[in-house]
């Protein structure tokens, strides 16, 4: 049976992006951290030792990571781990999560989003562990309707590609668990744009092959690996013409977990409750393009071309309920998400494979 004293806390997905940054605050609160990973978008280590980042993050907490090379699709497996450790909860971040490919390959993400979250949610039940934050994402939302972006907003229309509908799915499960059995409690945080990095410079974003997402690929420009940064649309109604987001430097996120684990651990509350997590703040590229320049002192190339299909104008959130309801709230700058992205940049150009 599950203990409440227990601290022992399992990370799907724990040694990807945002998973291993937010190992470190859990780890310095107080928490036993387990993590869980098939892989498949993280830096493998050297035969008989950790990935890559966890071993950056272990070197940073000054203890070992227990890790499990196990996919949420191997049932058996997944429930030997359970077997082994008496958890908490379970911080879900395990999923594929590129837009433009879950448009080529939508089967598999549902495959792997969808039916991997129903394998840990079955083998969570089994072992009575029924404390959840769910790592979902703001896509959930659609093309908005109105900003800023509350948690009260519509979910689930004009969705454009296979990664939104995973999460907006899996949303639903969770729904339907909590409303079938009341001794669940989840939350499900939405994130806006994780950018940035460990302060140390030692850990950061690497994406495997062309990345997907600004701050990355503006930061390989600025480190010579890439020559220019396409801007896609220099014509919507912002303030410089340029897609505005809102970007949350990845220590904000990664404490936004620890915030909604105390909750978790400390409340009475059940249900399902889905929450903001953002800076309330939309930067437009041309202005984190501007920006990343100033800090790295190299001048980050673009070129304007057309609109990218299944992209608006402007999307930002109203964050107020996440420092109500857990406390939290982000407080790093763009200028700070842009200087600890460099720092990582510059020390590791070719990311975790960076000959040291």
């Amino acid at each position: 049976m599950n203990s409440t004293k227990s601290k022992c806390v399992l990370l799907t997905g724990g040694a990807g992006y945002v998973g291993s940054h937010t190992i470190i605050p859990l780890i310095e609160s107080g928490y036993e951290v387990v993590v869980l990973d098939n892989l498949s978008n993280a830096c493998k280590g050297n035969e008989g030792q950790n990935p890559v980042p966890i071993s950056q993050v272990e070197k940073l907490v000054g203890k070992p990571v227990t890790f499990y090379n196990v996919d949420l699709l191997d049932y058996d497996s997944l429930s030997k781990v359970f077997d082994k450790h008496n958890f908490c909860c379970v911080i879900h971040f395990a999923g594929l999560k590129a837009v433009g490919e879950s448009c080529i390959i939508p089967l598999t993400y549902y495959r792997v989003n969808v039916s991997g979250s129903i394998n840990l949610f079955q083998v969570m039940k089994e072992h009575n562990v029924k404390k959840l934050v769910f790592s979902s994402s703001s896509t959930v939302y659609g093309e908005p309707q109105f900003l800023p972006i509350t948690e009260s907003h519509p979910v689930g229309q004009n969705l454009l590609n296979g990664y939104a509908k995973s999460k907006y799915y899996i949303e639903g499960i969770i729904q339907d668990l909590c409303n079938s059995d009341k001794e669940w409690f989840v939350i499900i945080l939405r994130y806006f744009n994780p950018v940035g990095a460990h302060p140390s410079g030692t850990l950061g974003e690497d994406p495997t092959g062309i990345p997907n997402n600004l701050m990355p690929y503006v930061a390989q420009v600025a480190v010579g690996n890439r020559p220019c940064i396409n801007v896609f649309g220099n014509d919507y109604n912002t303030i410089d013409g340029t897609g505005v987001r809102d970007y949350l430097h990845i220590m904000d996120l990664a404490e936004g977990h620890v915030s909604a684990l105390h909750k978790l651990q400390n409340s009475d509350d059940n249900g399902a409750i889905a929450i903001n997590l953002g800076t309330g703040n939309g930067y437009s590229v041309i202005q984190v393009i501007e920006m990343f320049s100033q800090v790295s002192g190299q001048k980050v190339k673009y070129d304007i071309v057309d609109r990218r299909s299944g992209d608006c104008a402007s999307s930002y959130c109203d964050a107020s309920f996440a420092k109500s309801y857990l406390g939290w709230e982000a407080k790093r700058t763009l200028k700070e998400m842009c200087e600890d992205t460099w720092r990582w940049q510059s020390l590791y150009p070719q990311g975790f494979l960076t000959k040291k």
